[in-house]
């Protein structure tokens, strides 16, 4: 059985994000780069799924050359090899762009199960495991908070997260792909053997040009920018009957709550 995990690199959320005179581009000098949080829990689910039924875990990320550091940090978790598809202008690349990329690299092998967190902590479109779903015509679901492989590895059956705390638990035939949710299990840490063992691990390398990927038009970024401060702090000061008249003032006339 084979398992792909999709793992993308982003900013730690302590990073300070200050953009490049282009208006698209981060300023990277002073951004501290991680494995994006929801994918953790998409690897560690592999990781368990590989020990109950004897599978084989991939790594995949796209991105700049940094983007190799997820790539290691999954690999010295028990992941048994990686893809590292070259991409630096993935911070302007559509969803749909980016899954395109993504299926054609995995096309060349064939995965019973591709997992991915949710969404990115940086874009979080939530679209890029349901879009591998579909150019690489697999089942799909979404919301994933369990996993359990059964008839003899042809099929899984999977734990949804529903509204307002209720669950369903559906069967999908395999292969498949997943988008897990955060919480689902506990990330582990790597140890000391699996980082010994990482320089030993195959990762297979391909450029957007190795894949011959036509760019889709139906997407661009315009430009990116800081939001601006939109609200205020305002002392009112006054005797009571100053105050209350000003108070009334902001609640009728500016914030229009009461009449």
């Amino acid at each position: 059985m084979k398992i792909c995990v999709l793992i993308k690199q982003v900013a730690s959320e302590d990073s300070p994000l200050l953009l490049n005179e282009d208006k698209l581009t981060l300023k990277t000098d002073s951004i501290n780069f991680v494995s994006n949080e929801p994918d953790t829990y998409a690897l560690e689910e592999a990781l368990q799924l590989k020990e109950k039924n004897d599978a084989t875990v991939t790594v995949c990320t796209l991105g700049p050359e940094s983007s190799r550091q997820v790539l290691k940090d999954a690999l010295a978790k028990g992941a048994d090899n990686g893809i590292f598809i070259s991409d630096d202008g993935i911070d302007t690349s559509s969803p749909l762009s980016i899954a395109k990329t993504i299926s054609a690299a995995l096309s060349n092998d064939t995965y019973d199960l591709i997992l991915s967190g949710l969404q990115s902590n940086d874009i979080g479109f939530s679209q890029v495991g349901l879009l591998v779903a579909e150019y690489l015509n697999t089942s799909h679901a979404s919301l994933v908070m369990g996993t359990e492989i059964i008839n003899d590895k042809s099929d899984i059956k999977v734990k949804l997260e529903l509204e307002n705390g209720w669950f369903q638990w559906s069967e999908l035939s395999l292969p498949s792909s997943l988008t897990i949710q955060s919480g689902i299990n506990s990330p582990r840490y790597a140890t000391l053997k699996g980082i010994m063992s990482v320089k030993n691990k195959e990762v297979k390398e391909y450029t957007k040009n190795d894949l011959a990927i036509s760019e889709d038009n139906g997407y661009s970024v315009v430009e990116k920018f800081t939001p601006l401060k939109s609200k205020e702090t305002t002392t009112i000061q006054g005797s009571a009957d100053e105050i209350s008249n000003q108070l009334v003032d902001v609640l009728k006339n500016k914030l229009r709550i009461v009449s």
